[in-house]
């Protein structure tokens, strides 16, 4: 388990390289939801979300041999850009493969920054010719299945733990999950500074891969169908389904039409531009509030904003949701 020490250590290492992002109330979403709402804009971060963390984080770790190599990740989008950015500034040769269900964009945006993009027909073979490069000898950056990598990510909780006190610290902090990597260092931050903070996860439905494993008691692989692709590992890892089955008070599962329902009304409501796998958090906000009652202070963790007009757009139109 990622203690509290490991997670100071990565502040330290990764300061300078990555934003401390704002947490911050939010006044529309307060009223949106009739409960006060902090949000902690990770979508501000570099590279457009929390996952720089996790890779800066890993990248300083290496040693001058694995550097050399050169690193490989796997990414539905988010990790692979963050680790495009960060090798390039360091100075080290990054290849990133993704599924063809990736966001073009994201591709883009990590070929641009200089890595080499392969691409899959889908994720269980982008995991497949990860696993195969790695065996070649480049340096895997696993998106999730890492404690490194974790505990940069669990930056993120300190960081919403030591600034949430001002703007009134929740009661209820809501999560995503996709590999489990932010939810796992974000709880494991929170039970350390926060102990009375309840956690939530949050997956969209065709991206279940935590709740099928907490349904079966261990990682499971799992169709993978959603449009967030930032969402779609088709399994968790042990490690992180280690602390999400001790840390985390539940998982919760929305459609993706509710998920790009909470997109729009981030966009209204908050004034961020929020891709689907953030969107998510505004149903699963009502889902928590049912449970737990009206007296919450809700903290929402906005991961991302990796998304283009013409994207939402599209999501709109599919699911009728033209305001």
């Amino acid at each position: 388990m990622i203690g509290i020490s490991d997670i100071e250590a990565a502040a330290e290492r990764i300061a300078g390289h990555v934003v401390r992002t704002p947490t911050v109330p939010s006044p529309g979403l307060s009223a949106l939801l009739g409960v006060p709402v902090t949000a902690k804009l990770e979508l501000l971060q570099r590279t457009g979300s929390f996952k720089v963390r996790g890779a800066t984080a890993k990248l300083l770790s290496l040693s001058e041999a694995e550097r050399a190599a050169g690193v490989v990740a796997v990414s539905g989008g988010n990790h692979g850009i963050a680790l495009a950015v960060m090798a390039a500034t360091l100075d080290v040769k990054a290849t990133v493969v993704m599924p063809r269900s990736a966001p073009a964009r994201s591709a883009a945006l990590a070929e641009q920054a200089g890595a080499t993009v392969r691409l899959t027909d889908d994720m269980d073979g982008a995991f497949s010719l990860v696993t195969r490069l790695r065996d070649e000898g480049l340096t895997l950056v696993h998106p999730f299945d890492d404690p490194v990598v974790i505990a940069g990510q669990g930056t993120v909780g300190l960081e919403f733990a030591e600034d949430a006190e001002d703007a009134g610290a929740p009661t209820d902090v809501l999560v995503s999950i996709g590999g489990g990597g932010l939810i796992a260092g974000v709880a494991a931050a929170l039970r350390a500074r926060r102990p009375g903070v309840r956690v939530w996860g949050v997956e969209t439905e065709g991206a279940e891969a935590m709740s099928a494993a907490l349904a079966a008691g261990g990682p499971v692989r799992v169709a993978v169908s959603s449009i967030s692709s930032t969402l779609s590992a088709p399994a968790v890892s042990q490690l992180t389904y280690d602390h999400v089955s001790a840390l985390v008070e539940d998982v919760l599962v929305v459609p993706d039409r509710e998920a790009v329902r909470g997109c729009l009304d981030l966009a209204e409501h908050a004034k961020v531009w929020a891709e689907p796998a953030a969107g998510c958090l505004l149903p699963a906000a009502r889902g928590v509030l049912e449970r737990v009652g009206p007296d919450a202070r809700l903290g929402l963790v906005v991961c991302g904003g990796n998304t283009t007009a013409g994207d939402v757009t599209a999501w709109v139109e599919r699911f009728g949701l033209r305001r």
